[in-house]
């Protein structure tokens, strides 16, 4: 199996895309992104499922005609199960179900965190891109997610270490939120905290055993912060922002990267990369760099095109599954939650 295409579709949140593959040379991934949900503050489900219907058919339409490959030279399309939202993934999973009946084509399922994971092995059609070596570590920072994980093989990987309560993502967001920034708030904090003095504001940190993380109380102590200044001051948020953001950023990658060089010690790993959304923001980039040439690290930081959501990522999880032969049969269903994923 030296020559195979891949077809990969991505519907698990808000962003419509599909990629096609050369084994794991990408040769097309176009994404459709949803502005409707700017205005609510956050992703509406019943919204996001509609516009999947709308985008699917000339997301991937457009992704094969980029790619030059007509659907009969499609060896496989792989397709994220979950996890997600549950209307978002039926959208994806029945299109491909489709898909896979009118032209006779094999279906992998992929877990969409295992794609963040496994975009790092993504090339593109002008160069190849650094691969890490099994065992790695990857920190999957998201915004319904947050874990350290041991990968020893695209097909057996171990969560070491998850949060117990927020995403790194989401607690950001939620910050963002209070403070009147827009949706969504983490890339509005990560611009805003280049202005900003790091050490204007102190927020608590979590004492959280082992490997895992928590960011309730660091929100908590931001929340109450602003309570008791905004009591004082009306305008102090305004005054303030730009030192609140790098304060409240800056803690949250210290909280991160605290735990990564633990679990590297641990694990004598030092292959370590980034994934998922948060992983394109600039602070915790510089961070990670920083922190691999004090220990010694080989640090892997996706393109920023591979960080957010996007079909790629499941295309080359679906390649790895279907060299391993695991097809998927027509009566799955998609499955919204990570812990119901096997």
């Amino acid at each position: 199996m030296d020559d195979i295409i891949i077809l990969g579709i991505e519907s698990s949140c808000d962003d419509t895309s599909a990629a096609v593959l050369h084994n794991t040379t990408l040769l097309s991934s176009v994404i459709a992104s949803q502005a409707v949900h700017e205005k609510y503050g956050g992703v509406i489900p019943e919204l996001a499922s509609r516009a999947h219907q709308q985008n699917i058919v000339p997301v991937v339409d457009t992704a094969l005609k980029e790619a030059g490959i007509t659907i009969d030279k499609v060896d496989a399309i792989a397709f994220t199960r979950g996890p997600g939202l549950l209307g978002s993934l039926m959208v994806g999973t029945s299109f491909a179900k489709g898909l896979s009946i009118s032209n006779n084509i094999p279906m992998v399922e992929v877990n969409h965190l295992h794609g963040h994971i496994l975009s790092h092995f993504v090339d593109l059609p002008d160069r190849e891109l650094p691969h890490p070596d099994y065992p790695f570590l990857c920190l999957l920072v998201s915004g319904g997610h947050t874990q350290i994980v041991k990968v020893d093989a695209p097909d057996k990987m171990e969560i070491v270490g998850t949060t117990i309560d927020d995403a790194a993502g989401e607690a950001l967001d939620k910050c963002a939120k209070v403070m009147g920034l827009p949706y969504p708030g983490g890339p509005v904090i990560d611009r805003l905290a280049k202005e900003g003095n790091k050490d204007a504001f102190k927020f608590a940190k979590p004492r959280v055993e082992g490997f895992n993380y928590s960011f309730s109380g660091l929100k908590t102590s931001f929340l109450y912060t602003l309570r008791d200044q905004v009591a004082i001051d009306p305008d102090f948020i305004e005054k303030n922002k730009t030192d609140l953001c790098a304060s409240l950023l800056y803690t949250v990658v210290d909280i991160l990267a605290d735990k990564l060089i633990k679990a590297s010690k641990e694990f004598g790993i030092r292959d370590i990369a980034l994934g998922g959304g948060v992983s394109a923001n600039s602070a915790l980039r510089a961070r990670i760099e920083a922190e691999g040439k004090r220990h010694h690290w080989r640090t892997f930081l996706p393109e920023l095109k591979f960080t957010t959501d996007n079909a790629a990522m499941i295309a080359v999880a679906g390649y790895y599954r279907y060299l391993r032969g695991e097809i998927a049969t027509l009566d799955l269903a998609p499955i919204a939650r990570y812990e119901e994923m096997v």
